[in-house]
This record gives C-alpha cells, sequence and structure tokens, in this order.
C-alpha cells in the first residue's frame, strides 16, 4: 500500500501546508500575530507527536484521530466566532470543518476490513 499512501499523504500534507496560509491570515486581519515556528505550534498543539516510526495502519489510525480532533477543535470556536458576529473566520472554519471530516472518513475507509 506504500503508494496508495504515500499519495494520499502528500495530498493531505499539501492541503494541509495551503490551509496554514490562509489561517494565518486570518488570525493576522484580525490584528494577532500568527504562530510562525514549530516550537510555538507545539505549545498550541493537542495532539501529541508520533515516537518512532509506526506501521503503515497505525499511521492511519493515527491520521485518523489527528484529523478528528481538528475538526472538533474548529467547532469549539464557533461560540466566539458567533459573538464576534464574525462571519469570514466562520467560514473559513467551516471549510476546515469540512476538509477535516472528509479526510478522516476518507482515512478510516481504509480501516475497514
Amino acid at each position: 500500500m506504500f503508494n496508495t499512501l504515500h499519495l494520499m499523504f502528500m495530498g493531505q500534507y499539501t492541503e494541509q501546508w495551503n490551509a496554514l496560509d490562509l489561517i494565518a491570515e486570518r488570525i493576522r486581519a484580525l490584528g494577532h500575530p500568527a504562530p510562525g515556528t514549530y516550537k510555538e505550534f507545539v505549545k498550541l498543539a493537542s495532539i501529541e507527536e508520533v515516537e518512532g516510526v509506526p506501521k503503515a495502519m497505525d499511521m492511519v489510525r493515527h491520521l485518523v484521530a489527528a484529523q478528528e480532533a481538528t475538526a472538533r477543535t474548529a467547532r469549539k470556536l464557533f461560540p466566539l466566532v458567533d459573538k464576534a458576529n464574525d462571519q469570514p473566520t466562520a467560514d473559513l472554519l467551516t471549510q476546515r470543518i469540512e476538509v477535516h471530516e472528509k479526510t478522516a472518513w476518507m482515512l478510516r475507509s481504509l480501516l475497514e476490513e
């Protein structure tokens, strides 16, 4: 499954890398500095890093959990965004939730027997 997973992971990586720029731009538009180093990202992260080199299906399980956690985190922001009447951020959150839920579903399909 190397090639299949490699292509899927590369697609996910590229999508998320591009999303980082959109999220950083939104943070800056709101007048705040966006995190810009791995050290800052680690402080803010709710997803723990994996140690060693996991087997392929363990990687998939970890990514499912990470995608689901990211969608949950985005959902938790809606009350704050609604209170601020911040439609652009709500739109960005909605787009991110859709991406992460779809990606989690696609990854879970690999785990089905």
